[in-house]
């Protein structure tokens, strides 16, 4: 195993004391959340197959920089940062409800390019 990371070389990004345990338990976090939002839920099947198969990964490896490296995008406080951006943006699906029907019709033309003068 190699020695303690000094710096992650990224400006503001601090190295992670103890990166398994903070990325289980925000893996954790984000899966009751993805729980409370129905199954047919486009996003929920999505972001939970994502999050299981990297909750996976970290389970079987004791090792951050194996991890990072099955993960593939970026250092462990980098998939730290994402992790937390994404339990915000589930907790906000969960109010926003979009797999709910429109209040009203949409108007005819609204998703034709360019727009309709």
């Amino acid at each position: 195993m190699a020695g303690v990371k000094a710096t992650t070389g990224l400006t503001g990004l601090a190295v992670a004391k103890n990166p398994h345990h903070s990325l289980g338990v925000l893996y954790s976090k984000i899966l009751r959340t993805l729980q409370k939002m129905p199954e047919s839920a486009a996003y929920r099947k999505h972001t939970e197959e994502i999050i299981k198969e990297r909750s996976q990964m970290l389970k079987a490896n004791a090792c951050i920089e194996t991890v990072e490296k099955q993960i593939g995008c970026g250092q462990i406080e980098e998939v730290i940062v994402q992790a937390e951006n994404e339990l915000i943006l589930a907790r906000k699906m969960l109010n926003w409800k979009p797999w709910e029907p429109l209040l009203k019709q949409s108007p005819p033309n609204q998703w034709s390019w360019p727009p309709v003068q």
